[in-house]
């Protein structure tokens, strides 16, 4: 019989999540993605899911949901009691994964000796109190609050409590590593790359094969330019196989003679963001920014270009959340799109401005134009998107960093066949509850549709408004 080993292997210890309601309310798949640790749901966890399952916002939704997966969850245990229940539920794993934790419902009655400052019938204390009384009872075992409750988790803290927030959700650690769509070339490329690179012409675009290790790092419809020489290098990538890359030059929009509506670019980016508007084999686009980069006008500008004089569309339909600045004001009165209006504020300016760009035809001729442009706007809410296809639209999403991944994904699967959709947005403006800068919609979709040939993405870094406007975003 072999010996046992002197030193046998620790077992590793997994820990205990428990869960506060909001995670669920934000991520009713939460319940699956604690890998193998496992999780703990206090009865006032429960209770709060209950009040929170009626209505048709996405909360009320995502409510529902978690209690369907509940009811999956504890409708597969054998013996369906108290028992069974109260010995751990075996999460189902995943695919490929490794095997999930258990789920421990809170089946008895519960006091973690709270200070008596902390209101004992608030549900927050309640789940608080659960928290204290399983690491008592569970001291080899790390227990942690999960809460998107900034205040939920500082008492946890200040009561001696681990806490975290609920991270599985976001995209990116660090907004500063996501993807801008914009590259510098190196000072040596064209010493490393130019000596065997392939160049042709091809419908008034110039193209470069380059080969090396350069690319790797690129990323299809991504922009280069190096302003070092005496001819600077503005261009796409247009095609990447194995180690070779094939450069597009773009066409100049900051030229007059290839204004768009009136409009041309007054910067690198603003150039960069027109070729990927402009471009009918491009589908999806996404332009960050702060207020004053230019992102709505050049979006319209390109649209009404495209719908009105290229006939490429049929109407631009604008849409965005509903989420006031200040206190609301209340049910609004009218039509959807009178009820939409008080949010249009944005498209409003920027229509005033394309409108007054066309001098030509004097005030008629602008007072016609003006009905002719409005007549092939559609602006649109939100909450009656769900079931709908747009076929050969112009579909603005604007103020996007306020929407979900999952509201993200419902408005972009509404593109139909010739449909081309541009979301707009300011991740450092973010007005909705437990969405941060890491797990917005807008930060999804730039990070997942990526290096996709038929989309692209810009980041406008300057501001194009006034001297002011410049100077009181530097220093205010």
């Amino acid at each position: 019989m072999a010996k046992k080993s002197p030193h046998p292997r620790k077992a590793r210890v997994t820990k205990l999540f428990v869960l506060d309601t909001n995670v669920l309310m934000h991520d009713p798949s939460s319940l699956f993605r604690f890998q193998e640790h496992d999780i703990y749901l206090p009865i006032g966890t429960l209770e709060e899911l209950d009040d929170h399952k009626k209505g048709l916002s996405d909360v009320a939704r995502n409510a529902r949901q978690a209690s369907r997966f509940l009811d999956d969850i504890v409708s597969n245990v054998s013996g369906r009691n108290a028992a069974d229940i109260a010995a751990g539920i075996a999460l189902p794993a995943r695919a490929g994964e490794q095997p999930a934790g258990r789920l421990f419902l809170q089946t008895e009655a519960i006091n973690g000796e709270l200070p008596a400052t902390l209101a004992a019938g608030k549900t927050d204390n309640q789940i608080l109190s659960v928290v204290r009384h399983l690491q008592k009872r569970e001291p080899q075992r790390h227990v942690i609050l999960v809460s998107k409750d900034i205040n939920m988790r500082i008492k946890a803290r200040a009561l001696g409590l681990a806490a975290e927030d609920y991270f599985n959700d976001k995209v990116l650690e660090d907004t500063d590593l996501l993807y801008t769509g914009v590259r510098r070339l190196p000072e040596d490329f064209w010493d490393t790359h130019g000596r065997d690179m392939e160049s042709w012409k091809k419908d008034g675009h110039t193209y470069y094969r380059v080969r090396g290790p350069l690319v790797s790092q690129l990323q299809l419809n991504e922009f280069v330019y190096d302003e070092s020489g005496e001819r600077p290098l503005y261009a796409l990538v247009k095609d990447k196989q194995g180690r070779a890359a094939v450069l597009e030059t773009l066409r100049d929009y900051s030229h007059a003679k290839n204004s768009v509506w009136g409009v041309t670019a007054r910067n690198r980016e603003q150039n960069f963001a027109l070729n990927l508007l402009m471009n009918p084999q491009v589908d999806f686009v996404t332009l960050l920014g702060q207020a004053g980069t230019g992102k709505t006008l050049l979006t319209l500008a390109a649209g009404l270009t495209q719908v009105l004089d290229d006939k490429r569309y049929s109407e631009i339909i604008v849409t965005r959340v509903t989420v006031p600045l200040g206190e609301d004001i209340g049910f609004l009165p009218g039509t959807e799109e009178e009820k939409m209006q008080p949010w249009m504020g944005a498209l409003e300016d920027n229509l005033d401005v394309l409108n007054t760009s066309d001098e030509s035809g004097g005030e008629w001729g602008r007072a016609a134009t003006r009905d002719l442009v409005r007549s092939r706007i559609r602006i649109k809410s939100l909450n009656f998107m769900r079931g709908r296809t747009f076929i050969n639209k112009w579909l603005i999403i604007d103020e996007a960093q306020n929407l979900t991944p999952k509201q993200m994904k419902t408005l972009v699967t509404r593109a139909g066949p010739g449909t081309k959709v541009v979301c707009l947005g300011n991740i450092a403006q973010i007005d909705t509850p437990y969405l941060t800068e890491g797990s917005s919609g807008l930060t999804y979709v730039v990070d997942r549709m990526r290096d996709w040939a038929h989309s692209g993405h810009v980041t406008l870094a300057r501001g194009e408004r006034s001297r002011l406007a410049d100077h009181a975003a530097e220093t205010l």
